[in-house]
C-alpha cells in the first residue's frame, strides 16, 4: 500500500504539510509522519511512490542511530505502538515504518550542506563564477572530481521556493560566528562518517544536506540524515568525470519528465506505472545496500 497523506489517519493537530513530510503537535513532542508523496521542479506528483516513505523514515532512523555517539538528535521513538490513542488500531500496520516522535526542537534556519564532488549545483555556480558559495576554486577542475577536502556550503532556508546558497560570511550574520563554526565542524564530521560507511558498501556519498535545532540551548541534529532525498549517491560502478551520473533516487522520474515534454510551469499528469516502479526499486535498493537489511 502506499500513503499520499496521514490527514485523518493521525488525532493530533497538523502544524506543517511539507512536500513529503507531515508534522502533527503530540503537546510535550512532535509526530512526524513520512509519506509516499514524491516532488520533482517544486511540484508534488502522482501517483505516491509506494515504499518510499518506509524507506526514508527506516534509513533516517538507521542513520541517527549510527550518528549518536558523533550528535545528539531529535529521535525519542519510532513505536507505532507507543502512541496510544493518537492512531486507530486498524491504521497501525500502514502507519508503523513511517513515523518519528521527536523532541520539539527549534530549527536553526540554515540548510547545512556539505559537498564532497563537484556535481549538481556547485558544478553550476564553478561553471559561472570560478566558485561555490564564495569559496574560490582551482581553475580546470573537471565535472564530479572529488574535493581534497569537502565543502561546507551553507543555505537560507526558506519554507515557500528554494533555500538560498549563502556564503559563511552571510551565515554568520544570519546565526552568528559560534554557532556557524559549530555547525560547519558537525556537518563536516558528520559526511565523513557517512562518507567511509558507504564507501565500505559500494556507493559514493557525493554531498548532503542536514538541518539542525536547538533544545535547552543544545544544538542537536533534526529532521532527516543520509537519506536518498537529502544526500546524492552514486553505485562505485558508475562513477566518471565529465558525465550526468544516475544518482540513486528519484532519477526515473527526473529522466521521464525531462523527456515527457512537459514545460515545468503546470502540474504535469501521473506519472506512468514503470517510472513509478523503477522509483520504488531504487528507494529499496539503497536501504538493503545501506543496511544489509
Amino acid at each position: 500500500m502506499s500513503l499520499s497523506t496521514a490527514e485523518g489517519l493521525i488525532h493530533a493537530p497538523l502544524l506543517y504539510k511539507g512536500k513529503v513530510r507531515e508534522l502533527y503537535d503530540l503537546g510535550e513532542h512532535f509526530l512526524i509522519v513520512v509519506t509516499d508523496r514524491i516532488s520533482a521542479f517544486d511540484y508534488v506528483l502522482e501517483p505516491p511512490v509506494p515504499e518510499k516513505g518506509n524507506v526514508l523514515n527506516r534509513l533516517s532512523a538507521f542513520w541517527f542511530e549510527q550518528t549518536k555517539d558523533l550528535l545528539e538528535n531529535h529521535v525519542v521513538h519510532t513505536d507505532v505502538d507507543k502512541l496510544g490513542h493518537v492512531i486507530d488500531e486498524q491504521h497501525k500496520e500502514l502507519l508503523k515504518d513511517r513515523i518519528m516522535v521527536t523532541l520539539k526542537a527549534e530549527r536553526i534556519d540554515i540548510e547545512c550542506v556539505v559537498r564532497g564532488y563537484i556535481t549538481g549545483g556547485g558544478w553550476r555556480q564553478y561553471e559561472q563564477t570560478g566558485e561555490v558559495n564564495g569559496i574560490p576554486l582551482p581553475k580546470g577542475l573537471r565535472k564530479n572530481e572529488r574535493f581534497p577536502k569537502p565543502l561546507f556550503t551553507p543555505a537560507a532556508k526558506n519554507d515557500v521556493g528554494h533555500d538560498e546558497d549563502i556564503s559563511l560570511h552571510q551565515m554568520k550574520e544570519l546565526v552568528g560566528a559560534q554557532l556557524t563554526g559549530e555547525l560547519e565542524e558537525k556537518s563536516l564530521a558528520l559526511y565523513e562518517f557517512a562518507r567511509a560507511f558507504c564507501d565500505k558498501r559500494g556507493i559514493i556519498l557525493a554531498d548532503c544536506k542536514f538541518e539542525f535545532g536547538l533544545v535547552d540551548g543544545k544544538v542537536i541534529l533534526i529532521d532527516e540524515i543520509f537519506t536518498p532525498d537529502s544526500s546524492r549517491f552514486w553505485a562505485q560502478e558508475k562513477y566518471e568525470l565529465d558525465v550526468e551520473i544516475d544518482s540513486m533516487d528519484k532519477e526515473p522520474v527526473r529522466s521521464y519528465l525531462a523527456s515527457s515534454g512537459w514545460d515545468k510551469n503546470s502540474k504535469p499528469d501521473p506519472l506512468p506505472a514503470e517510472v513509478v516502479e523503477e522509483t520504488t526499486a531504487r528507494y529499496t535498493d539503497i536501504w538493503r545496500r545501506l543496511t544489509a537489511q
